[in-house]
Order: structure tokens, then C-alpha cells, then sequence
């Protein structure tokens, strides 16, 4: 009985993560493709439209909008949408969280050396944690409220999309050779992921 058991728990293991990304690119997939194939059904006359076009047009979109964007002339235009939501009560939230994720999945806006062990005062506890902000930084909220020597870290929590953010003197982190998005899916699986270290140079 207690193999059977076992054998279910690792059966699971194994067929549930996929099932469940199979699952949400379905429906990622076909939100896009329902969403935008009326539109290309209206302007192509149905004639010459066939299905997978509206993934396609998205994709496409995808990579416009972000060639755009690195010119200043267009990026401004590209942040119209966000600034709206961003003044709306409830939508702010959403998007400022969904735009925050993003940015941290993608590893923008970190410098290089982003990713910290910090090591708790009077403890020989250390957390992994990400450098969200430095001192000294002008007309930055977070920055005004530290002193030039200090970072504020990120301490992400394992198996929940959260975690704390501490202001640390430079002295008490060190930095680790690690990606923002690898440091982040280390933390949340608690260590007990299939990530491998980075091989020597």
C-alpha cells in the first residue's frame, strides 16, 4: 500500500505540472486566437483568412510594439495605455502588479549584480535575496528613504508570490553569479528545483 501511495504522489508529480502548463498555453493560445480572429475575419473577408493568423498577427504585434519602443519617439505613445490604467482605482493595482511581475520575470530595470546573499545581523542565517533600489538615486521614492551606503532588497517567500523588502547596509550582501528570474525560481520552489549551477569559465 505504502508503494502505491508513493508511486501516486510521484506519478503526480510528473503529470500534473504538465497538465497544468499544457492547460493555461491552451487557453492563452486560444483567448488570443478568439479575441483577435473576428477582427481578421472582418478585414480579410474570411477568404483569406485561416486559423493560427490571429496568433501569428499578436506575435508580430508583440515584436513591433517592442522594436518600437526602444525609440523615444514611439515609447511614449507605447506608455499612454499603462499611465490611464495606472489612474484608475483597482485597475491600478492589477496592472502596476501584473507590469511589476513582468519587469521581474524579464529582469528589467536590474543592474548587473542584482541578485544578493544577505546575512542577517548577529546570525549566521543568510537569505537570497534581489536589489530592487540604491541609495543616492534623485527624485526616487524608495531611494529618498535610504542613505547612500544601503539597498533595498527583496526577499521573495518559497511557494507564494510574495516576500519582503528590507533595507540592508551594502556590507551585510554579497553577490552571487544569478539571474533576477533564476534567483526568483530557486527561492519559490524552496531550493527543491531541477536548476543547475552555472558551469566555471
Amino acid at each position: 500500500m505504502k508503494l502505491i501511495i508513493q508511486s501516486l504522489i510521484r506519478g503526480l508529480g510528473i503529470i500534473l505540472p504538465l497538465i497544468i502548463t499544457f492547460e493555461i498555453v491552451r487557453w492563452l493560445l486560444s483567448t488570443i486566437e478568439g479575441s483577435l480572429a473576428p477582427i481578421l475575419q472582418v478585414a480579410l473577408k474570411n477568404d483569406w483568412y485561416y486559423p493560427g493568423m490571429a496568433l501569428i498577427s499578436f506575435l508580430l504585434l508583440c515584436v513591433l510594439v517592442g522594436f518600437t519602443a526602444r525609440w523615444r519617439s514611439f515609447s511614449w505613445l507605447w506608455d499612454i495605455p499603462g499611465r490611464i490604467l495606472l489612474r484608475i482605482p483597482g485597475a491600478r493595482q492589477i496592472y502596476g502588479l501584473l507590469q511589476d511581475l513582468m519587469e521581474l520575470m524579464s529582469g528589467k530595470n536590474f543592474e548587473e549584480e542584482s541578485v544578493v546573499i544577505v546575512k542577517l545581523p548577529q546570525s549566521d542565517v543568510e537569505l537570497i535575496g534581489i536589489v530592487t533600489k540604491k541609495g543616492g538615486i534623485k527624485d526616487d521614492q524608495m531611494s529618498s528613504l535610504m542613505d547612500e551606503e544601503q539597498l533595498a532588497v527583496f526577499l521573495p517567500m518559497a511557494y507564494n508570490v510574495g516576500g519582503y523588502t528590507i533595507i540592508v547596509p551594502k556590507s551585510c550582501t554579497r553577490n552571487i553569479d544569478m539571474k533576477p528570474a533564476e534567483a526568483l525560481q530557486l527561492v519559490l520552489s524552496g531550493g527543491l528545483g531541477k536548476s543547475k549551477a552555472p558551469k566555471a569559465g
